[in-house]
């Protein structure tokens, strides 16, 4: 079939549509009565799964692993959790005594044993906060304010020991690079590099540490560094069961967020399953309503078909008209239907953020998501109508004008 012979039809097509509007309205409106729905029933389910997944992956919380038990952990082992394609951080901890020290900026601002907590790049608390080495550190903003600091301001760290009964003290004195929000840690702690964890660490053990002030005690060898566990994050929530999952299996005792991914997932699968049959059930009906349609509108026009065919248009040429307006019908519902989505959308979402429960869009579909319904939309319709054009095809033009 010519190029020409193609746009005549299109014209057909269009001017049929037009002059029959009425019934072409009826059918259209038949298909917006589905699409619209469903369109507003997928924009919730995404927008209600994607604002509560993105919550969980915006909270670094989420990622956490956390060890419960204690062991010995070399370097090396560290470095294998590090290279590991799901892990998104991890860190080597010393033991729990030795991540407490007292914060101090004169005798009226004072902290007492405050977590000390190992960093380094990549961290997911800190984000784009950076120490570049052992004299920085990153305070809470409990402890900023205990302390009444700022950053640039300088405080002393101050750690004891009992060394042959006798009582030492060591200090350092740390500059305040950044403080650290408390949507994710509200607790008094300090952020620094492992190696003044490690110095905590080998000065409670009786080792000389001069940076701390104190020379007496043993000497410092070349001893490797050992951990008793790691501050440890996955590189995607997707990644959190499998983790812990080859964690336990290493007989290390772990906590983690597990079950509010889980409970989210779980949402995701019931509106999944929700959707779904509500989605079929309007499709088979809509099928059903427009395979009657086409059928009924094919048989009310065999006399037009008929001087068609006698024109010249060839069996499929005919087809391809039918055809050609079941696109043209399905393209006007959907437009239709998807400009009563936005409406509603938006209703939907300034009623929800009118009451505070969110101030983000609650119902939305991506442009990906618009241009697939519309491409099924148009499958649909080609399929529906290749029966009716099936069924004009079949028309004698002879036997359909002794009827005149």
């Amino acid at each position: 079939m010519s190029f020409n012979r193609t746009l005549l039809l299109g014209r057909l097509a269009l001017k049929d549509l037009w002059h029959d509007r009425i019934i072409s309205f009826c059918i259209a409106s038949s298909l917006v009565a589905v699409i619209a729905p469903l369109l507003l029933l997928f924009g919730l389910r995404f927008g209600i799964v994607s604002q509560l997944q993105g919550e969980l992956a915006s909270d670094p919380r989420n990622l956490e692993i956390r060890m419960l038990s204690s062991g010995s952990y070399d370097q090396d082992w560290i470095e294998q959790l590090r290279q590991r394609p799901d892990v998104g951080f991890a860190i080597g901890q010393t033991r729990s005594l030795n991540t407490l020290a007292d914060l101090q900026v004169d005798s009226s601002h004072f902290i007492e044993n405050a977590e000390v907590i190992p960093t380094d790049r990549g961290d997911p608390l800190l984000g784009k906060l950076e120490i570049r080495h052992e004299n920085e550190v990153v305070l809470t903003q409990e402890a900023a304010r205990e302390l009444a600091v700022n950053v640039g301001d300088t405080v002393t760290l101050r750690v004891n020991r009992q060394l042959e009964e006798r009582r030492e003290w060591g200090r350092k004195s740390l500059t305040v690079v950044g403080i650290l929000p408390p949507t994710y840690f509200n607790r008094a702690a300090i952020f620094t590099q492992p190696s003044l964890l490690k110095m905590l660490e080998d000065f409670r053990d009786g080792y000389a540490i001069p940076e701390f002030g104190v020379s007496s005690g043993q000497p410092m060898g070349s001893k490797s560094p050992r951990y008793a566990r790691a501050r440890l994050y996955a590189k995607s929530i997707n990644n959190v069961a499998s983790l812990e999952r080859d964690l336990r299996a290493q007989r290390i005792e772990t906590i983690s967020r597990l079950a509010d991914i889980e409970n989210v997932k779980s949402i995701n699968r019931v509106l999944g399953i929700i959707f779904n049959t509500i989605a079929a059930t309007a499709l088979i009906g809509c099928i059903a309503s427009l395979i009657g349609s086409f059928i009924a509108n094919v048989d009310r026009k065999r006399k037009h078909i008929a001087v068609l065919r006698l024109l010249g248009f060839t069996g499929p040429a005919v087809g391809t008209y039918v055809m050609l307006q079941g696109v043209l019908l399905s393209l006007l519902a959907y437009v239709g239907g998807y400009g009563i989505y936005l409406i509603a959308s938006q209703i939907f979402n300034r009623a929800l953020a009118g009451s505070h429960t969110t101030n983000q869009m609650l119902c939305k579909i991506t442009l990906g998501h618009s241009l697939l319904a519309m491409a099924m939309t148009v499958i649909v319709a080609l399929l529906v109508s290749s029966i009716g054009a099936y069924r004009a095809i079949n028309i004698e033009p002879a036997q359909s004008l002794r009827e005149v």
